[in-house]
């Protein structure tokens, strides 16, 4: 586990955050159906340990506040539960450990190329192997395994995040080169239709299995919804998890195959049915925090959320995460060629990736979300702004929905 903080450093930490935890308190408080209040979500991994180690109560306090869910880890989370109870557990849905006891005695579930060398998934390889192998999502005996196991887990966890719900293929070789299995059920190579069968299969018996439970999925958007089997796997889940959101480096302007408009009408499809989506920013510097956030600002339903592990830990907070921007006035839209959204205490615009950049004059009255003066901001491509101005933001001129 990380390192524990010491008594006088925590106590530090919140006495130098004092000043906004009333604020938090009340954010917190509306978070569930806002869409203009920011609901975090924070990835309770091990780096994060030094904070839940063994946290003061006013140190409790700050992250129920904060935070609206964690993804956390068992059975290091467990006995934290106590103190906060919005946790989900992490589980990887075909992935079987190198070095776990269950790769040793059922060989046969895990996936294998022609010559009928082992499969992994993609990812940590280094000397010819990976941590993780490809665990064979069609087999129901192991499906019977995981969810008996996965059912234990999450029973005293309001939900379970499962990653890798991947409806392409990401099964590779020991360097991590993609490689088609195996079929055992054909022997033939596995089609990607059948792949997509399967994890639609295996998400709606963990769905039956676990009705009550919070489920998220950590899925591809690119995979699109139009194939039944997608659009099964995406209806087994309460929220749907997109690395990096608009922070995405691989997005492109307008409406192509990756583009931002054509992502963002991707979360227009999951909300008209429901769901919320959960933005893992993974932005590195203000600015793109706060494009970040003003992309979670456009599509905010009051059900979703957005996590950044910079800027969001008890001693590294930016304060733009605890702005209020209250009740939408509408959908977000097109204006000066902009994406904009207006809300009753202000308003968010991004420049689309690509695109040429901008000098957008705000006014006097407008105010960055860390309270700083904001008469006017420059936005260069794939950046964007998050504005408080409670007195109405610059005349509209005419729109094009983007809805």
């Amino acid at each position: 586990m990380g390192c524990k903080l010491t008594h006088a450093r925590m106590v530090a930490v919140l006495c130098a955050l004092a000043g906004s935890l009333a604020i938090a308190g009340t954010a917190n408080a509306a978070a569930d159906g806002g869409p203009g209040t920011v609901r975090l979500f924070q990835n309770a991994g091990h780096s994060f340990d030094r904070y839940t180690y063994d946290p003061s109560p006013s140190a409790r306090e700050w992250m129920n506040a904060k935070y609206w869910r964690m993804r956390t880890y068992a059975p290091y989370f467990d006995s934290r539960l106590a103190w906060f109870p919005n946790a989900w557990t992490y589980r990887d849905l075909y992935a079987i450990y190198r070095d776990e006891q269950l790769a040793q005695e059922h060989p046969e579930w895990i996936l294998r190329d022609a010559q009928g060398n082992k499969l992994y998934i993609p990812f940590d390889c280094g000397g010819g192997t990976c941590t993780q192998y490809a665990g064979d999502i069609g087999n129901p005996q192991f499906r019977a395994h995981w969810i008996d196991a996965a059912s234990a887990q999450a029973a005293p966890y309001r939900g379970l995040f499962i990653d890798d719900v991947n409806m392409v293929f990401r099964v590779g070789d020991g360097a991590g080169q993609p490689v088609d299995p195996i079929d055992p059920r054909t022997g033939a190579p596995m089609t990607e239709s059948d792949w997509r069968r399967y994890i639609a299969e295996f998400t709606e018996q963990i769905r039956q299995a676990m009705p009550s439970k919070e489920i998220v999925h950590n899925a591809l958007w690119f995979a699109g919804h139009d194939d039944p089997y997608v659009q099964r796997e995406l209806a087994a889940a309460d929220y749907i998890q997109l690395e990096r959101g608009v922070n995405d480096a691989g997005l492109t302007g307008g409406g192509g195959q990756f583009g931002l408009e054509t992502f963002l009408q991707y979360v227009d499809w999951l909300q008209a049915r429901g769901q919320g989506v959960v933005f893992a920013a993974s932005a590195f510097g203000e600015a793109d925090r706060e494009y970040g956030l003003a992309g979670y600002f456009l599509i905010s339903s009051g059900r979703d959320a957005i996590g950044n592990d910079e800027g969001a830990t008890p001693d590294d907070w930016w304060p733009g995460y605890d702005v209020e921007l209250g009740a939408p006035r509408g959908e977000r839209y097109v204006w000066q060629g902009l994406l904009r959204r207006d809300f009753v205490n202000g308003y968010v615009l991004i420049n689309q990736p690509q695109a040429p950049t901008q000098t957008i004059q705000l006014g006097d009255s407008a105010r960055g979300p860390t309270g700083q003066p904001l008469p006017s901001a420059t936005l260069a491509a794939a950046q964007g702004v998050v504005v408080v101005d409670p007195t109405g933001a610059p005349e509209t001129p005419p729109r094009s929905s983007l809805r």
